[in-house]
């Protein structure tokens, strides 16, 4: 009879459901109080606290709250805590469903073990075959050392599983502790890597290790804290200084993303106008190439309302990459700097370039090219250093790419580096100019030291002679019109109608259809 509790009849029901608000609540809670204030101490936030700055209020929806290890020995029978040390699920950002786990450091100190590598490896099948982002809220010790080798398998599926949501959906790697090890290879797959400064360190064997094995002593930051990646390494796309600002920056790049390879990437209202004239560039670009000019300023000019979101900020600075929209679309920008370096390409720009040049193409965002360089960086460091293969990824980058291609040459575009950055010749499928640009072999002095060199040896005046001969290789070879008049460049325009050229041009692309050589996979250079 109802209400007797008699073989599970409703009042058993209610029971069971009480029983399962408690069990749910110790799972919440995770191991007390005691360990949570040690956290905040630590200057982080818990697993739950990151996910609910990360999501959309409200939109979480947890799965495997109620997981348990199963592993014996070294004490862990006795300790069994709910979800294994990591919180895995879905939600959504700005109303997009996006897949998120982070670990949680009070539970193992976030260490990865069987039951915790299973529930990571659900979490990421399920994003893939839903097609929506993944983001992982990184803060472990590594594998649980008394688990043995069933943990570093569980590691082994986490790189398999990155390796083929790949160019599929975007992968961000959030790193808010410590991440040491095989785990580091994880955040290395991923598309995008940010940083939180001072909490938040990435090494495949830490300062003890490199002690003992070199002698030099280091400490957890100086070897791999967001400072070194963000600045040395690359291996760190974004740093910031607290864990608020950092997630609320991975929200914005999650609305310049598309969910997965088959969408575009969200276009949204824009009310900058697209017809707007950007007469600040006259005075922002100074017609002497050799006088030097934020490239940054000059993007901000461009793009709508200024806001630009600049990728590998403090890393290979030479070189902008940045997301930005125009007309309201996602555009990726790749951009000499010529305030650094003189905006020449080098191995670390070539390799920021060509990385960015193959996410936005996986991700179906058209790129904007805008050239000032001199050149590649002469010098034996660079030579033996591979600049050859390490350029030639900047090059296959570009070659490879399907999505819409302009490129805009604002001054200097120089030698084997105006081959690189997207000229016509490899594909561009528009290529712009402003009525300053010298393209060209190589610079007027340098090429009149080579081809007249036995006239200015020879001259009364070698000096004179020299300059006469720059001005007549000018005048005959890099005026602004002579790559136009050969057809490697497409239009030479007005620098105030850039943005409304480049709006119009990217309109008339959306609908671009390009198909690659039927095969396997490339080789690119390594």
């Amino acid at each position: 009879m109802a209400g007797t509790g008699d073989g599970g009849g409703p009042a058993d029901i209610r029971g069971r459901v009480a029983e399962l608000g408690a069990v749910r609540a110790r799972a919440v809670a995770g191991p007390g109080e005691e360990a949570t204030a040690a956290q905040h101490a630590r200057g982080k936030l818990t697993a739950r606290e990151r996910i609910a700055l990360l999501l959309d209020v409200g939109s979480f929806c947890e799965v495997g709250q109620l997981r348990r290890h199963r592993a014996s020995g070294f004490g862990l029978e006795g300790r069994r805590p709910y979800t294994d040390g990591v919180v895995t699920g879905w939600g959504t950002v700005e109303g997009r469903t996006v897949f998120v786990y982070a670990h949680d450091f009070r539970i193992f100190g976030g260490a990865l073990g069987e039951a915790h590598a299973e529930k990571i490896h659900k979490i990421m099948d399920m994003a893939i075959a839903a097609g929506a982002p993944l983001v992982s809220l990184n803060d472990g010790a590594g594998a649980r050392i008394q688990e043995g080798v069933a943990a570093l398998a569980g590691y082994g599926g986490i790189f398999q599983r990155n390796t083929r949501a790949s160019g599929v959906i975007p992968q961000i790697s959030v790193m808010l502790g410590p991440c040491a090890g095989g785990a580091a290879y994880s955040p290395a797959l991923t598309d995008f890597v940010f940083m939180v400064r001072e909490v938040a360190q990435m090494f495949i064997t830490g300062p003890e290790v490199v002690k003992a094995v070199t002698g030099e002593e280091i400490s957890h930051n100086g070897l791999g804290g967001a400072q070194v990646h963000g600045e040395t390494s690359g291996v760190a796309h974004f740093v910031y200084d607290d864990e608020q600002t950092c997630l609320a920056e991975v929200r914005y790049l999650l609305s310049m993303l598309p969910s997965n390879n088959r969408e575009p990437a969200p276009r949204v209202p824009c009310a900058d106008p697209a017809a707007r004239r950007c007469e600040g560039l006259l005075d922002l670009v100074p017609a002497d190439g050799n006088r030097p000019y934020d490239m940054a300023r000059v993007i901000e000019e461009i793009v709508d309302d200024g806001e630009v979101l600049e990728v590998h900020e403090r890393w290979a600075r030479n070189i902008i990459c940045a997301l930005a929209r125009l007309d309201g679309r996602v555009v990726g920008i790749v951009a000499s700097q010529p305030q650094v370096l003189a905006g020449v390409l080098d191995i670390e720009a070539s390799e920021k370039a060509a990385r960015f040049v193959q996410m936005c193409d996986a991700f179906n965002i058209p790129l904007v090219t805008l050239l000032d360089v001199p050149g590649f960086l002469p010098g034996v460091g660079q030579e033996h250093g591979g600049i050859i293969r390490h350029g030639a990824k900047l090059l296959y980058a570009y070659c490879n790419a399907t999505v819409p291609r302009i490129s805009l040459v604002l001054r200097k575009a120089y030698g084997g580096a105006y081959i690189v950055m997207d000229s016509q010749s490899i594909g561009a499928d528009l290529a712009l100019a402003w009525p300053t640009n010298e393209i060209a072999v190589m610079g007027a002095e340098g090429a009149a030291n080579v081809i007249f060199r036995r006239q200015i040896a020879g001259a009364a005046d070698p000096e004179a002679m020299r300059q006469k001969m720059v001005k007549e290789y000018k005048s005959e070879l890099m005026h602004p019109y002579y790559a136009a008049e050969r057809g490697l460049v497409d239009d030479v325009i007005d620098p105030a109608d850039t943005r409304e050229v480049l709006i119009a041009s990217l309109a008339m692309l959306d609908t671009k259809h390009a198909d690659l050589p039927s095969r396997k996979h490339g080789n690119p250079p390594q």
